[in-house]
């Protein structure tokens, strides 16, 4: 899968991967997603990023999980 708005720089946020360059993390947009923000108040609150932006910080982190195993907690 190609991702045409991710990018890493080893000398931009320790090389966390981040939206077209910008200082904007995909952690930080999922992680807006994930706390119930909608697509409109994130853009409101990143006026330089577009919709197409949040699409594909979101196809990232789900290829990003698929790639490997998380650990989680077994209920005791």
């Amino acid at each position: 899968m190609k991702f045409k708005r991710i990018t890493v720089n080893p000398d931009q946020m320790s090389g966390m991967p981040c939206i077209r360059g910008l200082r904007i993390p995909v952690a930080t947009i999922v992680g807006m997603v994930a706390e119930g923000m909608t697509r409109r108040e994130i853009l409101d609150a990143y006026p330089d990023l577009e919709g197409e932006d949040v699409a594909e910080a979101l196809r990232y982190a789900a290829e990003a999980v698929r790639e490997r195993e998380i650990p989680l907690a077994v209920p005791a």
